[in-house]
């Protein structure tokens, strides 16, 4: 693989740059599902508070953000293949201490470790296909490395809550470890050298400095804020607060959990398929590359407001509108390739892990939110959290939402306004 875009098949691309690279992003999904999966049975282990639950899901997402910016600027200068292999052992590392941990404490540094060694899965896809394919093939190669890489979080669910009598939740982070080096060996195998891209002789200094112009770029400023959006309510949600939702506000038991659980990451699955097709048809047809992620906003702020306003008993429906949820959340990667377009390809990996930089941030504080909301209202007799609370939690994602959609109207709609 080698030369210009135009002359590597996309199916080329596709076999040894999608599906390896999805591997990473697997794992990823599978580790961040799976606290939601036993998120209520840790928190009865370790005699957890809501707040302190939220603290040990957010620790995982706090390294993971811290490692953007850093990791950003090793992919571009020395590769995604090389970068990935690396994570992939500090991945497996952060697992297995994880299946070895004794205490919170123990398992939040564990945590941490993995946050690092999973930190650029999807944004690896995005850097690599920038730099293989044409741009308007870009969100649905990504967009289709993130449907296969949501097998990891289908796993974590239903089948995940089935081997845990067997296993434990400490044998779940022992395959977790298992699967992780096996994709770092397949990195190394079947990953090709990266593209060759202008010859840069700059310092690292300049290097680091790139990250000054994407943070001020108009572009970054305006579109950001709704794809930050889009992808941390997924990562709240579906990386803890969806099962204890679902067991103190919808009342299910741990079966049924699970089942709503995976109907989720089928919405997530379907959502990065169909969003990353649907953009790049659109895109030929003359649509703006924020028209899908704008339809998503919109679709995730009415699923929002159904479960904070309808009865929650019907499981039926709950699935339906959770997986309404993660449908539209799933298009923050074709908004990830609607800003990464303002740039040239040799900062892609920056680009992309600026907008991975600010929503983790988002997902750390916003979990963390939630977790203090909650803690407001005594425990239930089952242990679990006052329906009340999550009612709260609720208007203040919608609240965030409002703000990020105000942000996406036209430059100098107020004056137009005033004519």
């Amino acid at each position: 693989m080698s030369g210009t875009t135009q002359e590597t098949p996309t199916r080329t691309v596709f076999l040894r740059v999608t599906v390896p690279l999805s591997g990473m992003n697997f794992v990823n999904q599978g580790s961040r599902t799976l606290i939601a999966t036993i998120g209520p049975l840790l928190a009865m282990e370790f005699s957890l508070s809501a707040s302190e639950l939220g603290l040990l899901a957010g620790m995982f997402f706090a390294s993971y953000a811290a490692a953007q910016l850093p990791v950003g600027v090793a992919m571009d200068v020395f590769g995604v293949k090389r970068v990935q292999i690396v994570l992939g052992f500090v991945a497996a590392t952060g697992f297995a201490l994880s299946a070895m941990s004794t205490g919170p404490l123990s398992l939040a540094i564990a945590r941490m470790i993995t946050g690092l060694g999973v930190s650029v899965g999807m944004i690896a896809m995005l850097t690599a296909h920038s730099q293989w394919v044409s741009r308007d093939k870009v969100a649905a190669m990504t967009g289709a490395g993130v449907f296969m890489a949501s097998f990891g979080g289908i796993a974590a669910t239903l089948p995940a809550q089935q081997l845990l009598p067997l296993l434990g939740w400490r044998g779940m982070f022992w395959i977790l470890a298992g699967i992780a080096l096996c994709v770092a060996l397949a990195i190394w195998l079947v990953v090709p050298d990266r593209q060759r891209l202008p010859v840069r002789h700059r310092s690292l200094g300049n290097e680091i400095a790139e990250y000054g112009v994407i943070f001020r770029h108009p572009a970054f400023l305006r579109i950001a804020p709704a794809i930050v959006l889009l992808s941390g309510l997924g990562f709240t949600y579906g990386g803890l607060w969806a099962g204890p939702w679902l067991r103190d506000v919808g009342g299910f038991g741990d079966t049924t959990r699970a089942a709503l659980l995976m109907a989720y990451m089928f919405g997530m699955m379907a959502g990065s398929l169909l969003a990353g097709q649907a953009t790049m048809r659109l895109h030929r047809r003359g649509w703006g590359p924020m028209t899908v992620p704008v339809a998503a906003l919109v679709g995730i702020f009415l699923a929002q407001a159904m479960l904070l306003w309808h009865p929650v008993r019907d499981a039926w429906f709950v699935g339906l509108l959770w997986f309404l949820f993660t449908f539209a959340s799933a298009a923050g990667p074709a908004g990830y390739a609607a800003v990464a377009q303002r740039f040239p390809p040799e900062i892609a990996g920056r680009v992309g892990t600026s907008i991975n930089f600010a929503m983790l941030v988002f997902t750390f504080v916003l979990q963390n939110v939630i977790g203090w909301i909650l803690d407001l209202w005594p425990r239930t007799a089952s242990g679990g959290w006052d329906p009340a609370g999550y009612g709260w939690a609720w208007g203040v994602t919608l609240a965030f939402q409002a703000v990020a959609m105000f942000g996406l109207l036209p430059p100098g709609w107020t004056q137009r306004l005033k004519r």
